[in-house]
Formats: structure tokens, sequence, C-alpha cells
């Protein structure tokens, strides 16, 4: 049985500070409907524009991930896509009244414990997962980054760092599935070393840190004088370094914490691929810009592999929907213009249609003497007539209406149909139809591969 999407049952809020602007800002959590995914929206802004949380959308990797649309950013997502991947909750909408996500402690828990709060709510559309199919590689070399995926029916995260610290050394973190995040990885909080803190800090980069929200690690001697300047910009009676090589400002929650919050940081980077992974993600050093980077490749096979479903290898035993005779009785082409031979499939949202190419078409008088190559515009055409008994299915008497082309966006020929070819072709819509126009992603194929793909936008008229 396959699992449900979810959502919250009813809106939370969350108020802090960004860390790097210093802002306060509330970020409310409300429910969304099914396969909606994750968007942020900026209700601060005018039109309270919408960010997906995409990959496509990141901008920026370098304290944090930034993801920017439609003229506005979000920074630090990514321990707030972890608590929403480590509850296994598909669909969320999160309002934010300012550009950064809240601090909080530096660590998801406090997400995680307000959307527990808010309540689940189980949504009716099945949670649709991308097994990962074999071993994905990433790596960089100059950084020593290694990133793997692979093949596994669950959510297992290893996470392997090497900080070439005395204090921290190298340490290693692991979930052997999702279900752990909330008791081992929520709580981890970021961190940093001291001489990156008076780095942040003479650059005026972290306005809203107060030593509460990161765990400071001290690799170096530091003397008195810099205790106290530290104490005093954040306004602290006196600070020390404890033990561990860590201000004494807080305790560790994990021998290994730190390694643990880089794989949180990992989860929730990973989640700007769009859809759930079933697979374990091995990774050395990694980094918000290596997480991104693998995100990119993991979501360009989701892409390819989704493209491949529209793949139809034609059956010649198979039964049409509609033959010829049948499709002159909604088409009103004839020949030599009708170029649809069969419908094979058809619903309320695609088509797949076939058409046969024979070196007896009229067209190979002329293109090409001696070579006989099938016109591009052509193809768009039985492509488009494939389409057109999608839209004229709409209608009961579709021998009275023609389908007229208002717009072709984003052709693409990708090799040449050849006399003795099959082509087969499928139309989806990308909206529903609305007064008669329709608007379609249509691909060509010859056998597995595909020759042709565009947008087609049309219109069915009354003629009789």
């Amino acid at each position: 049985m396959n699992a449900k999407q979810r959502t919250i049952m009813t809106e939370v809020s969350v108020s802090g500070t960004g860390l790097h602007t210093g802002e306060s800002v509330t970020m409310t959590f409300r429910p969304a409907a099914e396969n909606h995914g994750y968007k942020f929206r900026r209700v601060d802004l005018e039109g309270s524009p919408v960010i997906d949380a995409d990959v496509d959308n990141v901008t920026d990797t370098s304290r944090g991930t930034t993801i920017s649309q439609n003229g506005a950013s979000v920074s630090t997502v990514e321990h707030v896509l972890a608590a929403l991947v480590g509850l296994e909750i598909d669909n969320l909408m999160i309002d934010l009244t300012g550009p950064e996500t809240p601090i909080m402690d530096g660590s998801s828990i406090f997400f995680v414990n307000a959307l527990i709060e808010a309540g689940f709510k189980e949504q009716d559309a099945d949670r649709e997962y991308y097994h990962i199919p074999y071993n994905i590689h990433y790596s960089e070399p100059d950084r020593k980054v290694e990133m793997v995926a692979m093949p596994l029916d669950d959510y297992r995260f290893t996470c392997m760092v090497d900080y070439n610290s005395p204090v921290l050394g190298s340490q290693h973190a692991s979930i052997s599935t999702i279900s752990e995040f909330k008791k081992e990885i929520a709580s981890c909080r970021t961190f940093c070393f001291l001489h990156e803190l008076e780095m942040l800090l003479k650059h005026d980069l972290i306005k809203g840190g107060d030593l509460n929200n990161a765990i400071v690690v001290v690799d170096k001697h530091v003397s008195p004088d810099e205790l106290d300047h530290l104490a005093k910009l954040f306004n602290r009676k006196d600070i020390d370094v404890a033990p561990q090589g860590i201000l004494n400002n807080i305790e560790l929650r994990h021998q290994n914490e730190p390694a643990r919050h880089k794989l949180l940081d990992m989860i929730g980077d990973l989640a700007l691929v769009g859809v759930p992974i079933k697979g374990h993600i091995m990774a050395a050093r990694p980094g918000h810009a290596a997480n991104v980077a693998f995100a990119k490749k993991i979501k360009s096979l989701i892409k390819k592999e989704r493209s491949r479903k529209h793949i139809h290898v034609y059956n010649p035993n198979a039964k049409p929907v509609y033959d010829t005779v049948q499709i002159m009785n909604i088409l009103p082409h004839r020949p030599p213009m009708l170029l649809v031979d069969k419908i094979m499939e058809l619903s309320k949202t695609h088509v797949v249609g076939v058409k046969s190419v024979t070196m007896n078409e009229p067209f190979f008088i002329g293109h090409f003497p001696g070579a006989p190559v099938m016109p591009g515009v052509l193809q768009i055409e039985a492509m488009a007539q494939t389409g057109g008994i999608l839209v004229l299915n709409t209608v009961p008497d579709p021998e009275n209406w023609l389908t007229l082309f208002l717009k072709i966006e984003n052709a693409r020929f990708k090799d040449k149909v050849l006399p003795g070819d099959t082509l087969i072709f499928r139309c989806d819509l990308l909206a529903p139809i609305r007064r008669g126009i329709a608007q379609m992603k249509g691909i060509g194929m010859v056998g597995e591969k595909i020759v042709v793909e565009a947008e087609l936008m049309a219109q069915i008229v009354r003629y009789k």
C-alpha cells in the first residue's frame, strides 16, 4: 500500500531573529493542497511573491542556502526544509515576514516541535518517491568532497566530516531511516570556528548571532583580553573555553553534534530536489554548495526518467481507440493532409496517436529528392492533429468544429524522420481546457527516441 501525502492540520507560527540580517521575523506554516510541495511566501513584500523550494532557484550557498524567485529571496532555508523532510510532510506554504528564516537555536528542533503541535493531516494523493536507480556520484577533488546516492528502499544518511582541527578532528554521523531524524538529528545546532566568528563579526555578517544559536569551536589559544572582548560583543559577563574546546556558552548535545548538523544541512538541501527520495546517501566533507550541486544532478535524472514515462513503444496488435475512418469522422483533415492514422490512448488530459511514414507520402517527392526526410513542420502538424482529437473530445459534435493553431513554442527537432518510421505522438494538457482553448506539451517518438517536441496552444471553433 502506497504512503499518502500529508500536510498539517492547522497553521502554526514561529518567531525569532535572522542569523545574518539580525531582523526579527515570524514564520507561519500553513496547510497546503495535494501536490503543492514546499513554497515560501514573502508576505512583507508587495504582492506577496512566492518562491518554490526548488534547487533551480538556489542563488547563494556561501553562508547557508538562499533561494530566489519572482523578485524575492529567502535565506537559510535548509534547517526548515530538513524539519519538513524529517517529519515526512509533503505540502506546505511557509509565510515569512522577512528575508531570512529565524535561526532559533541553530537547529531544526523548534520547527519540528511547532509542526508536531499543529498536527498532521493525511491527504488522498499517494506520495511519489524517487527511487535511486543506481549509484549516483558527485565529487569535488579540490575540496575532497565525495557524495554518492545508492539504491535502498528507505531514506538513509551517512556523513563524514574532516575539519582539519585538533578539537573536532574527523567525525561521523548517520541515521538508518528518516524516522530517526527527530530524535537523533533535529536538535543538532550549527557551528563555527572562533576565527570564522571573528571574521563574520568584523564584516558585520552575523547581526542576529547571540552565542545561543551556534557552537563556537576554539582551536587556537585565546587570550583573556580576546575573551573579554567577545563577552562585551555578546552582552555577557564572561566567556571561557570549555574542556571540549568550545566556548562555554552551551554544552554539546551529542559528542559528534557538528557532524550531525552537517547531516541535517544535507537533508534540508536535498529537499530542494522536489520529491521525497528512497536511497542511501553517503557524503564525505559535504557543504551547501556540494549539496546543491548533488541535488541538481539527482533532479536532472528525475526529469529524464519522467520524460521516459511518456515513451510508448507501438504495439501493432493493440486495438486502437479510433482507426483512420473514425478519425476522419472527428477531424476535418483529408489526405494528403491527414497525418494521424490511429489513436491508441485517449483520456481527459492526454492522447496518444500513431503516424506510419511511408515513401508514398507526397512531400517526399521534393523533400528531398534522393534523401527523403519528413519536414519538421509536418511533424508538428501531425502532433497538432493528435492533440486536436483530445480537444475535440470535449464537444458532443466534433465533426462540426475546427481546431486552429494559436501558438507554437519551444519546438525542437532532435532527429530525422524517414520513410519506414512509425511516429508515436503523445500530447498532455498543461492546463485545463477553457473556452475551447487548450495548452499542450507534445512529444513525437520513433521507437524509444524523441525526435520532436513542442508546446502547442490551439482553439476549437464551430464552422458548421
